[in-house]
């Protein structure tokens, strides 16, 4: 009986142990709200992305520990996988180790380019019309343009990341890919289904944080060879007040064979977005306004107004107004249309 007793107790100890040196968590957003752009009626969209995600960490010893991430995006409004036909975990899905030499992951994620550019636009990196994350923050730039059209395009599949440990503030984040893609793009795409990369993609940015201030310098080469580079900065005026600049040059001088770029453009572009935010009492104020200009073609000029109300810590009603003058996307860079775009709409996170 004695006996039966210790061992249940040495059990009980060894499982203690266990939980208290592994970690993990279930996290995720929600968002859905009104959405009104030119030319179309009244539907339910999105302004940030809806995640559902796992993460956790192990405790190995001598301060090393392992670490995973798995991110499932979806539709709020069908409960489908994001956008219909993309990976399950379109997010990320990356393991990985961490110590005193910094951080290492194997899998699927933003690249470190993407990743650091969007915390310098005014709209803190949403994916959303009003935001000027996935268009002029990058001056246009596709990281994975071989990709099925439907994917997202600021991630890696079969990559590797290295990120620095944060000396005196500052960070060295990197990237490299394999030449793998996941199937060739779909119609309509400037790349022909089936094109093969001629590259290794490779992605790097610097940032540094000291107080009020933050700076960062980023570079970014796609499979097709097409490169990016950007620099930032944001400074908090005040506790309410925080400006943001940033500026970013794409080039498209490398191409694939057989692949041109319409005739009246060049392969040069180049973009700068200015931003406010400004908080007052459980409401935060957002405007940014930007220009991005491809080498002999239409400018784009996009102004956008937000306001943030925060009901608790998790979640708030937001409103947006966009316009956008010049080219909407990559395929019809050389037709000049206006946009105007609405939201309203609740963001929720757990």
């Amino acid at each position: 009986m004695k006996k039966s007793l210790m061992a249940v107790a040495l059990v009980g100890a060894f499982a203690g142990v266990a939980h208290a040196q592994t970690a993990v968590q279930i996290y995720g957003t929600i968002d859905a709200g009104l959405q009104k752009r030119s030319g179309q009626t009244l539907s339910i969209g999105k302004r940030a992305s809806n995640t559902l995600g796992f993460k956790g960490t192990e405790d190995l010893g001598n301060g090393l520990k392992a670490l995973f991430q798995l991110e499932i995006r979806y539709e709020p409004d069908t409960g489908t996988v994001e956008n219909g036909s993309r990976p399950l975990f379109q997010g990320q899905s990356r393991v990985g180790l961490q110590g005193d030499f910094g951080m290492v992951r194997i899998g699927r994620g933003l690249t470190p380019y993407q990743e650091t550019v969007g915390a310098f636009e005014p709209f803190h990196s949403l994916p959303h019309q009003a935001g000027f994350y996935t268009d002029l923050a990058v001056a246009g730039y596709n990281s994975a343009p071989l990709d099925p059209a439907t994917n997202s395009n600021n991630r890696w599949a079969n990559a590797f990341w290295y990120n620095s440990p944060v000396v005196s503030g500052f960070q060295l984040n990197t990237a490299i890919a394999s030449k793998e893609n996941n199937g060739g793009p779909a119609y309509g795409t400037l790349y022909p289904a089936g094109a093969q990369a001629s590259a290794n993609p490779f992605s790097v940015s610097a940032t540094y944080n000291n107080g009020p201030a933050a700076v960062m310098l980023g570079y970014e080469r796609n499979a097709v060879e097409s490169k990016v580079w950007s620099i930032g900065a944001a400074f908090n005026v005040t506790p309410e007040l925080k400006l943001t600049g940033l500026y970013s040059h794409q080039d498209q001088e490398h191409v694939l064979p057989g692949l041109a770029l319409p005739a009246t453009s060049g392969p040069k572009t180049k973009a700068w977005v200015l931003g406010a935010n400004y908080t007052m009492g459980p409401g935060k104020f957002l405007a940014g306004y930007g220009q991005k200009d491809p080498e002999g073609s239409f400018k784009t000029k996009q102004f956008s107004l937000g306001y943030e109300y925060s009901l608790s810590k998790r979640t708030y009603l937001y409103v947006d107004a966009s316009r956008k003058d010049g080219p909407q996307n990559q395929v019809r860079r050389n037709i000049d249309e206006t946009v105007n775009f609405y939201t309203v709409g609740v963001n929720h996170s757990f």
